[in-house]
């Protein structure tokens, strides 16, 4: 039966105004337009990616999707520049488990090559690279294009608090549905596409849209503080406290740590000579930024 889409579009608006619904509107990607003239703008890119694992030392992308877009100066989204989408065959076949998780198969790649310079290109532009995983993303994109190490990076899943502003968690999917959109995308752009959108949304808790949050969380400088040769039945008081463990594999230390800011500095070190190792220490510290958090390099 022929639904008039004016007619949906006016029983969604009903809907969305009363409190005993939520209505969920089908993600259209944003087409690429230029910036308004006069409207002063900085460039930031969305990236995500497929791989073969999760070793990125090892394993390879299978896919790279991109996202540019223009943004202003408090936050909001201005317009979408351009889009990259593009696979690429591994050196072995993919597993059944990758192709479960992520949709890809051998076909689907075959004979696929990434263009190292048309990626190089399209990522000069970007002030800052955001991924909603930051932490995994940008080691495996550094290893394949240096256009990627001297870049500032932001990550939208661990550098905002999305419960405290409301949603029920910190995956894609969720934050998606709490900006009022559905996606039934299996590519990696288009969980770019659904990442701007959440980017785009304004948190009623402070009435700015997330973008404006994640870019004042980036900027600031954190501290990295490693609890090195630490007793092993300490490591649920670690944990609690939020401490991360790192097996050593990535060149860095084999050990627990934990970032925090710079004003909490002290307090952790308190922390870990009252409650860790019941002496006066001094801990390794490693001072972060927006260029250099979430790479192996560090």
């Amino acid at each position: 039966m022929f639904q008039d889409p004016t007619n949906l579009a006016a029983m969604a608006e009903v809907l969305s105004r009363s409190a005993d619904y939520r209505v969920l509107r089908r993600l259209v990607p944003r087409q690429p337009c230029p910036s308004p003239v006069g409207c002063e703008t900085r460039t930031a890119i969305l990236l995500d990616t497929e791989t073969t694992g999760l070793d990125h030392a090892r394993d390879e992308i299978i896919e790279l999707g991109m996202v540019k877009f223009d943004y202003s100066a408090d936050g909001r989204i201005i317009c979408v520049r351009d889009t990259f989408s593009a696979f690429n065959e591994p050196s072995a076949p993919i597993s059944a488990e990758v192709t479960a998780l992520t949709g890809i198969t051998d076909e689907m790649v075959a004979g696929q090559r990434f263009d190292d310079a048309a990626v190089t290109a399209f990522a000069e532009s970007g002030v800052i690279m955001i991924a909603h995983n930051s932490d995994f993303d940008r080691r495996f994109v550094e290893r394949y294009w240096p256009v990627f190490e001297h870049k500032a990076w932001g990550c939208s899943m661990s550098e905002i608090d999305w419960r405290k502003h409301g949603f029920a968690g910190a995956q894609l999917g969720y934050l998606l549905n709490g900006a009022g959109y559905f996606h039934q995308a299996h590519r990696a752009v288009d969980d770019c596409h659904a990442l701007l959108e959440v980017l785009a949304f304004e948190l009623p808790t402070i009435g700015s849209p997330a973008l404006a949050l994640l870019l004042e969380t980036a900027r600031k400088p954190t501290m990295r503080v490693w609890a090195e040769q630490t007793a092993f039945e300490l490591k649920d008081s670690l944990k609690r406290r939020g401490y991360r463990w790192n097996d050593g594999s990535d060149g860095r230390p084999k050990s627990w740590f934990i970032d925090v800011d710079e004003t909490a500095l002290e307090d952790e070190i308190a922390f870990l000579r009252t409650q860790i190792y019941m002496q006066d220490i001094e801990p390794t510290v490693q001072r972060l930024t927006a260029f250099t958090r979430f790479s192996g390099r560090i």
